[in-house]
């Protein structure tokens, strides 16, 4: 619901705010005097497109402000708070939010949503949600097929929800089989090449069966049996340091000698046997020391030159695979398990083809049947429709206009059914129905929208709607059967009208005056709220052109008592 907006510098307007709020808002005024610039104002707040030719004659921009409420938790809250908005908490489960608009002389435009800037794009999208406009020159509402064919299933009421919802599951999951299977199918033989070149890879790595770690470890082992020789030379060479069986230095004997003398003294001091022992620690030691370097170079025998060649050989395997599956050993054994997943899959593909097949096949029954059952529930509802819209219209001063809603069943299957839907108007007997728009004026249009619109409320409600001289082309007993729908709509909306006859304005809960200033040298005009004798003296103007005959006077005060019976 739109709470006020905020107009400076557009068009005769140099600064007003119009107070607007719950139920029926009539606009009035003299021609000329900007009502319809009210309509260009919103429409700037609602994305449409920026023309520096609205801007005030000497104005440098033209700035809109509107503060709307909306609900908290609803729809256009989220997608404001997504594009980086704010909502100030009015009460609970309602906020307010603020949309600016600032139109610049040398053409450039600025929104901003929530105090955070914004492309007029958002503006546009956030409008579906918040303002139904319909206007002199097009109607925004229910232009497309597309709309008229979501109106018609909002009005076939929650039963056709929940067919649909069913409906809507039954057809995803018959589109994505579908698509699957034509995958699988044109992939086919990709999939066959796929699957042969998967083969030899994995039995190329079966074959060479590595192992983790196994690279590092043999170029350890290859590097030692490369150094063969000076490893064995410089173990023996240490080993007869510690225990020479010739003439040469024995370390080991040494080390006994050492040990057995301070056995022999340690008896005369008890300290010096504590070093005995230590000593004899030592030749344990070196005794060991000189035995494991004894098996070291002993280690080094004839074989060892074949082992190295095999040893080179098997990392000559290993570094293969690496190129060609690695750049690592370990991502060539992660390639022969994926691989053997990935292979199992493409192996199977033969039995999830025929699978898929036979699931598609249920499936497209399936859907079609729930399709046949949308399209008797939207026939049913479109009955309905156009009989309750063909009933109002007749009271809106088109009693031989006729509206047919045109349900058609295609071969073709949509996520919304098989039917196209089209609002026909027919505007006489006899008379050959129309698509929406063809034919009619805009005044005509407007009451037929507005037909539309108070038979769709009930089912699908709009916050606010916007109605800019739905009374064009009649006045009397047709006007106030207009004044008195649109007072009946905005039972349950918001409803704004631009409007010349009082017949409409008597409906109002909310009448404005747009007022035109002509004592400086350029035309201002603003917006006065009417109560009272006011609002009277307005009626009689409307009425008459006479703001103050008695009988016009008399004549509007009948008005504003006969629409508030």
């Amino acid at each position: 619901m739109i709470e006020e907006i905020d107009i400076r510098d557009l068009g005769v307007i140099g600064r007003t705010t119009l107070p607007l709020g719950r139920g029926f808002t009539a606009l009035t005024g003299e021609t000329g005097a900007g009502k319809t610039m009210l309509v260009t104002a919103l429409g700037l707040l609602l994305g449409e497109r920026a023309d520096a030719g609205v801007i005030r004659a000497g104005s440098d921009r033209a700035i809109v402000d509107g503060r709307w409420e909306v609900d908290a938790a609803g729809v256009v809250a989220d997608r404001v708070r997504d594009a980086g908005g704010e909502l100030d908490d009015v009460s609970p489960g309602r906020a307010e939010l603020i949309i600016s608009r600032t139109i610049a002389a040398e053409g450039r435009s600025r929104a901003s949503v929530g105090g955070r800037s914004a492309p007029a794009g958002l503006l546009a999208e956030l409008a579906s949600s918040l303002v139904v406009v319909h206007g002199q020159s097009d109607q925004l509402r229910l232009k497309s097929a597309v709309a008229q064919r979501e109106a018609l299933d909002r009005y076939a009421g929650e039963a056709f929800a929940e067919a649909f919802e069913h409906y809507q599951t039954a057809y995803r999951r018959w589109q994505a089989n579908r698509d699957e299977l034509g995958r699988l199918v044109a992939d086919r033989d990709l999939r066959a090449t796929e699957a042969s070149e998967l083969r030899a890879a994995l039995a190329e790595i079966e074959v060479v069966a590595p192992q983790p770690g196994e690279d590092v470890e043999l170029q350890q082992r290859v590097l030692r049996m490369a150094n063969a020789e000076e490893l064995r030379l410089a173990a023996t060479q240490a080993h007869e340091l510690l225990s020479s069986e010739n003439d040469s230095v024995d370390v080991l004997g040494l080390i006994g000698e050492a040990r057995r003398t301070l056995e022999r003294a340690a008896e005369l001091d008890p300290e010096l046997a504590a070093l005995a022992e230590q000593v004899t620690a030592i030749a344990y030691l070196s005794a060991d020391a000189a035995t494991g370097i004894a098996g070291y170079a002993s280690g080094f025998d004839a074989d060892s030159a074949r082992e190295l060649e095999a040893a080179q050989q098997r990392m000559s395997e290993l570094s293969i695979l690496t190129r060609k599956y690695g750049p690592t050993l370990d991502d060539a054994i992660l390639h022969l398990a994926e691989g053997s997943e990935r292979l199992l899959e493409l192996d199977t593909d033969g039995d999830r083809i025929e699978a898929l097949a036979a699931e598609t096949e249920a499936d497209a029954t399936i859907v079609s049947e729930l399709a046949d059952q949308l399209s008797e529930q939207r026939e049913s509802a479109a009955t309905r429709l156009a009989e309750a819209v063909s009933a109002e219209l007749s009271a809106l001063a088109m009693p031989d206009a006729q509206l047919m809603v045109d349900v058609r069943r295609r071969d073709e299957l949509t996520a919304h059914g098989r039917d196209s839907v089209q609002l026909l108007l027919q505007p006489h007997p006899g008379g050959e129905p129309r698509p929406l728009g063809r034919g009619a004026s805009g005044g005509e249009l407007s009451r037929i929208m507005l037909a539309i619109e108070v038979v769709l409320a009930a089912t699908d409600p709009v916050p606010t709607f916007v109605f800019d001289e739905v009374d064009s082309g009649v006045g009397g007993a047709s006007a106030i059967e207009i004044g008195r729908r649109l007072g009946k709509l905005a039972e349950s909306a918001q409803v704004i009208v631009v409007t010349h006859l009082a017949q409409v304005a008597a409906f109002a809960t909310n009448h404005l005056r747009v007022e035109k200033d002509r004592s400086g040298e350029v035309t201002t005009s603003s917006v006065r709220r009417l109560e009272g004798d006011d609002r009277v003296a307005e009626m009689a103007r409307l009425l008459s052109g006479l703001p103050d005959s008695a009988t016009g006077l008399a004549h509007a005060q009948e008005l504003l008592d006969l629409a508030a019976s």
